[in-house]
């Protein structure tokens, strides 16, 4: 029987590593919702319903986390006692830096001139640079090279960071 302190893997019986197979989390958390489901326990006493909430909170929070690449590396990274450090290390690879800037003033060079275009050119760039850095990051996290794969949530979640800033302005400038 799986606790409330075991990890989210263990709540729906998968392996703990980045790659996940996205139909069995989902059917494995719909079996864990069934039999959870706080509707199932409406005859019940009060502690037994305080549990079923529980538990139906916890599956909620693992499937969101497990679902979400960038939560489940991060996730993935703490059961490994690795802290990605997202609030206090901002030190980044220059290139990276370099690049940063470079959206940062596609953003608003394409705002200023009212570039809807520029901006969906942009937002389909951060897309596929994403996705490119979602494999790395896989590699890195299957082969143990934690504090890099730290490293590369880091970047990520600037890079899904500005790509909602694009999306903003997208939608400002489409009003």
């Amino acid at each position: 029987m799986v606790s409330l302190k075991d990890s989210h893997f263990d709540l729906f019986h998968l392996p703990a590593q980045f790659a996940l197979d996205d139909a069995a989390l989902d059917s494995a958390y719909r079996t864990v919702q069934t039999q959870v489901h706080p509707d199932r326990f409406a005859a019940a006493g009060d502690a037994q319903k305080r549990i079923a909430m529980q538990w139906a909170t916890r599956a909620n929070e693992a499937y969101r986390t497990l679902r979400d690449p960038l939560k489940r590396a991060t996730y993935l990274l703490s059961l490994r006692g690795v802290d990605i450090g997202a609030e206090n290390n901002t030190a980044m690879e220059p290139a990276f830096l370099m690049q940063q800037m470079e959206w940062r003033e596609g953003i608003e060079d394409a705002a200023a001139a009212r570039n809807v275009d520029a901006l969906d050119a942009l937002l389909a760039e951060l897309r596929d640079e994403k996705r490119v850095r979602l494999e790395r990051l896989g590699t890195l996290l299957d082969s143990g090279a934690d504090q890099a794969a730290a490293e590369a949530v880091r970047q990520l979640m600037f890079i899904e960071r500005v790509a909602s800033e694009v999306g903003a302005q997208i939608e400002r400038l489409e009003t």
